[in-house]
């Protein structure tokens, strides 16, 4: 019996260590959980925003020489972007953490893979983004946003862990439909880069770090 369990063990080590090899197995779930409170938080302002400031407000108050869709569009654009860089750094820190608490690099060459793997995806779907600004196509951009962000996942789930997969399997449905519903934009944006990251990132947490956690205590 207790050869067979010594076997087992023997096993699972090798099968960590294939995968070691081939993915990057350091993504934090608690990335997940703040990217999704920051995107929350960029929706309420954006609707605090659009439906509350804009319509009670005579005329544009923050960028003074454009017009009420400009400035709207530019806003957007400035609260789009800093989520992704506070989603980003945070991801960072994170990772960065549970890759040296386990002893792996942060960068090695399954990182530049997965990297490589998502941004692919996430540069194409800001350029296709750009152009939908520049024809003011702007019903479809919140759609379009979720659809190349699960793309990317998909993508880059090849190199890490395969759970991404399926949280990029949601983005893309949830993309799908945002574009056939138009004026519901910032709802799906927010369930898209909002609850669904949160809800991933704690199934995440617990499925992995939490035993991590667990075992060094004990």
């Amino acid at each position: 019996m207790e050869n067979k369990e010594q076997s087992i063990e023997i096993l699972n080590q090798i099968h960590f260590l294939m995968q070691r090899s081939s993915r990057f197995l350091s993504l934090s779930g608690l990335s997940g959980i703040f990217a999704g409170i920051y995107a929350l938080m960029a929706a309420a302002f954006v609707y605090w925003y659009t439906r509350i400031f804009i319509q009670n407000s005579d005329s544009s108050l923050i960028f003074k020489n454009l017009d009420q869709i400009s400035e709207i569009t530019v806003l957007l654009i400035l609260v789009a972007v800093l989520t992704l860089v506070a989603a980003l750094s945070t991801g960072y820190y994170f990772t960065r953490k549970r890759a040296r608490k386990k002893g792996l690099s942060m960068w090695d060459w399954t990182a530049r893979r997965v990297f490589i793997n998502l941004f692919i995806p996430l540069v194409a779907g800001g350029i296709f983004c750009t152009t939908l600004i520049y024809h003011q196509q702007y019903y479809l951009i919140s759609g379009s946003t979720l659809l190349f962000y699960g793309l990317a996942l998909i993508n880059a789930s090849n190199y890490t862990l395969n759970d991404i997969r399926y949280l990029g399997y949601f983005e893309v449905i949830l993309g799908l439909i945002a574009v056939l519903i138009s004026g519901s934009g910032l709802i799906f944006w927010s369930l898209g880069f909002g609850l669904l990251h949160i809800v991933y990132g704690i199934l995440m947490y617990r499925k992995y770090e939490k035993k991590e956690n667990d075992s060094v205590i004990n």
